[in-house]
C-alpha cells in the first residue's frame, strides 16, 4: 500500500467564513497551487493515512501545492452548522482561498462540490489557471431520471435510519456504491469516515440543501481551460452529469475513466490514466511557476554564480565545475557560499536546496 514520504506533512489552517464558521484547510505538497472543492464526505486528518484517498495526496502533491478543506459541519471544520446553501459553501471556498493567501490557481471541484466551483468561476474568472471536475455535476438533480431521483429520497431515509448505528449495514450501502471494486479494508474505512466526518443532523440537512442547488445557468459564462473527468461507471453520479458539464462550458475536454468507482482506487487501470490526465492539465501551471523561480533565481545571483548553480543541478561536483570554468576550487566554493547566502540557504543541505530549487525553474 502507497506511503506517504517520511518526511511529507500536511500544514492544518483555520479559516473564519462570511457568516463567522470556521473551515479547516490543509496545504502540503510542492508546485502551482491546486485547490480541491470540498468532497461530501472529509475529515482532513482522518484522510492523510486513508487506503481510499491515501494515492490521491501523494500523487497530486508531486505536481501540485494541494489545498483542501472540510465543508462546514464536517471534519474539523465548525460543526452543528444549518445553512448549507450555495452561498454559504461559495462563502467557505472564498475564505480559503483568502486565508491561504493564493493569488491565482487550479481549481478542482471533486463530486458535490461542483456548483460551488462553478459559482466562484463565475465570478472571480480571474483568480482562476484552470478548473477540473472530478465525478461531478452542475446540479445534482439536473436531467435526473426517475430512478436518480428515487435513489435520493431513499438515501435520506438510510441516513436518517443508519447512520449513528454502531455497526456499518446501512453506512455500507454508500460505501458500496462509491467504491463497488473496493477491499473489505477500504470499505470499512469508507463506512468509518460517515461517521466521523459529521453526525446524522448534518448529513441529512446538507445533503438536503445540495440537492436543490443547480448551477447549470452559469456554465456558458466560464472562458478557462477545463478538464472534465469521470468514472464511465460511476453510481453516485451518473456520467451523463459529465458530458452536461464538458457540453455547457466551452472548449472543456471529457475525459471518461474505465471504472466503476466513484473514487478510483490506486490499482485499477483507470488511476494512472487519472494522473496522466491531471499531470498534463497542470503542466502549463506548472511551466508558468518553474519560469518564475528561475527569474527569481537569476535576479538574485550573479552571472558567473548562476553558471556554477546550473553545473552543480546537472550533478557536476566542485572539482569538475572549477575544470569546465577554468576556476579553481576555492573560487567555486567561494562563489557557491555566496549563491546559498542570496538564496537563504545554509547548512549541510545548502547545495541541495539550491539545486532543487533551480531545478524546479528549469
Amino acid at each position: 500500500m502507497e506511503t506517504l514520504r517520511a518526511d511529507a506533512v500536511q500544514d492544518i489552517r483555520f479559516a473564519r467564513s462570511a457568516d463567522g464558521v470556521g473551515i479547516a484547510y490543509a496545504v502540503h505538497g510542492s508546485g502551482p497551487p491546486l485547490l480541491i472543492d470540498a468532497c461530501w464526505l472529509s475529515h482532513l486528518q482522518f484522510d492523510w493515512e486513508s487506503p481510499v484517498w491515501r494515492h490521491y495526496l501523494v500523487e497530486l502533491g508531486k505536481i501540485a501545492t494541494v489545498i483542501r478543506y472540510d465543508e462546514r459541519g464536517h471534519g474539523l471544520s465548525d460543526r452543528g452548522v444549518t445553512d448549507h446553501s450555495l452561498e454559504a459553501r461559495l462563502g467557505d471556498l472564498e475564505a480559503v482561498v483568502e486565508d491561504a493567501g493564493v493569488d491565482r490557481f487550479a481549481l478542482m471541484a471533486m463530486a458535490q462540490g461542483g456548483p460551488v466551483a462553478i459559482e466562484y468561476a463565475a465570478r472571480h474568472p480571474e483568480r482562476l489557471t484552470r478548473l477540473v471536475f472530478y465525478g461531478s455535476y452542475a446540479g445534482a438533480q439536473a436531467a435526473a431520471t426517475d430512478e436518480e431521483l428515487e435513489l435520493l429520497a431513499a438515501f435520506e431515509a438510510l441516513i436518517r435510519v443508519g447512520w449513528a448505528r454502531p455497526t456499518s449495514e446501512f453506512r455500507r450501502v454508500f460505501s458500496s456504491m462509491m467504491i463497488p471494486g473496493g477491499t473489505e479494508e477500504q470499505m470499512r474505512w469508507l463506512d468509518d469516515l460517515q461517521q466521523r466526518a459529521c453526525d446524522t443532523e448534518t448529513a441529512v440537512v446538507s445533503r438536503a440543501q445540495r440537492q436543490v442547488t443547480d448551477s447549470s445557468a452559469r456554465l456558458p459564462e466560464l472562458n478557462l481551460p477545463t478538464l472534465v473527468i469521470h468514472s464511465r461507471g460511476d453510481q453516485m453520479n451518473d456520467f451523463h452529469h459529465a458530458r452536461d458539464l464538458a457540453a455547457g462550458i466551452r472548449g472543456a475536454r471529457l475525459v471518461g475513466l474505465d471504472s466503476s468507482n466513484h473514487i478510483v482506487l490506486a490499482d485499477e487501470p483507470a488511476w494512472p490514466a487519472f494522473m496522466h490526465e491531471m499531470t498534463e492539465f497542470m503542466e502549463p501551471d506548472r511551466q508558468q511557476e518553474r519560469a518564475a523561480v528561475a527569474d527569481d533565481v537569476a535576479a538574485l545571483v550573479t552571472a558567473r554564480e548562476l553558471d556554477i548553480l546550473r553545473l552543480a543541478a546537472a550533478g557536476h561536483d566542485n572539482e569538475a565545475i572549477a575544470a569546465d570554468l577554468f576556476l579553481s576550487v576555492r573560487t567555486v566554493e567561494r562563489h557557491l557560499q555566496n549563491a546559498y547566502a542570496k538564496l537563504g540557504l545554509s547548512g549541510r543541505t545548502a547545495r541541495t536546496a539550491a539545486v532543487a530549487r533551480l531545478l524546479s525553474g528549469a
